[in-house]
């Protein structure tokens, strides 16, 4: 049940706040009746964030911090006061998002986030935000007879050797994360999201490294940017909700998708050259998401969004309005 009718609104802190996720879980989280402390990186992303939000009522829950994931204190003051986290990485604006060391980095974020919530009294539950890259990636994963699912673990070997330095980061760091909510007390859930599809993707992510082999794998999946913070706040919401929850709507296991996708990442390369048998074959799903379906049943979306903002995304992941519509 939403929030917002209980007599006094929970405050929960969004960090980051500027990214496309983030954003959308601060507006969400807000027209369900929550105030919400948004911790973003810099004093740019302060601006943007105070734009998307146009509403009265809505401006009067929405706190804006500047918090650096590497400033500890900085996450102290996001936090005060909330009773939930909803936490998602963003590399540093001034470091590259995929090579070897950005694992170290994402990790050590976690570890202050997650030390941070243990160290403040009033929080109840932290939502971490992982990716289906640290479940998947394993020398044995065409052997294992039952599907893949929150019980599987990506191996940190294999992502090494093959440089999969996104699934390696997302792995790490949530490996990091759990051992020390494990250890600390603190009530943490993680949403394991497949590739999100949302205006700002391009081929460059590096979720897409291996593709190809996760689309022969039946294990390529998707998620609407909609229900991903629908996951999110479900499984902050739902008291019984427990360890991770992969997160997708899609999956990309036929041609005609594959085809769609490639062509959306790169409009003017050439379509491959494809057989009859490969234009018919149907890649059989090897991953499972029947724990969060379960969960979601009964959930219940919140209000439109009545404020009519339109947002888009920048080169680097930050939404921006560009016009107002009438509802």
């Amino acid at each position: 049940m939403s929030p917002a009718a209980a007599a006094v609104a929970p405050t929960v802190c969004v960090m980051d706040a500027a990214g496309t996720l983030g954003a959308t879980l601060v507006r969400s989280l807000l027209l369900r009746g929550y105030t919400v402390h948004a911790a973003v990186q810099t004093h740019d992303e302060m601006q943007v964030l105070n734009g998307v939000v146009s509403c009265d009522t809505e401006k009067k829950k929405l706190k804006i911090f500047h918090s650096d994931p590497f400033d500890y204190q900085s996450i102290m003051d996001a936090l005060k006061g909330c009773s939930g986290l909803f936490y998602s990485f963003q590399p540093p604006r001034d470091q590259p998002s995929s090579d070897e060391l950005m694992a170290d980095v994402e990790v050590r974020a976690a570890h202050n986030v997650i030390e941070a919530c243990a160290q403040t009294e009033t929080i109840e539950k932290a939502v971490f935000t992982s990716s289906v890259t640290a479940v998947i990636w394993r020398d044995d994963r065409k052997s294992i007879p039952s599907d893949l699912d929150e019980r599987h673990w990506t191996d940190i070997n294999f992502s090494r050797k093959y440089k999969l330095w996104h699934a390696m980061s997302k792995t790490l760091s949530e490996k990091s994360a759990w051992a020390l909510a494990m250890d600390r007390g603190v009530n943490m859930v993680s949403v394991n999201a497949g590739l999100l599809m949302s205006s700002d993707l391009t081929i460059t992510n590096p979720y897409l490294k291996g593709a190809a082999e996760m689309y022969e794998d039946g294990v390529f999946v998707t998620v609407d940017l909609d229900f991903l913070v629908d996951a999110h706040i479900c499984v902050f919401e739902d008291v019984s909700s427990y360890g991770r929850y992969l997160c997708f709507n899609h999956i990309i296991n036929h041609n005609e998708d594959a085809l769609n996708i490639a062509k959306m990442l790169a409009p003017s390369a050439p379509p491959p050259p494809q057989s009859r048998d490969q234009d018919m074959r149907v890649i059989p799903q090897r991953i499972s998401n029947k724990k969060l379906n379960k969960l979601m049943v009964n959930f219940e979306r919140g209000p439109r969004d009545h404020c009519g903002l339109v947002r888009e995304t920048n080169g680097n992941g930050t939404v921006h309005v560009t016009k107002n519509i009438s509802v």
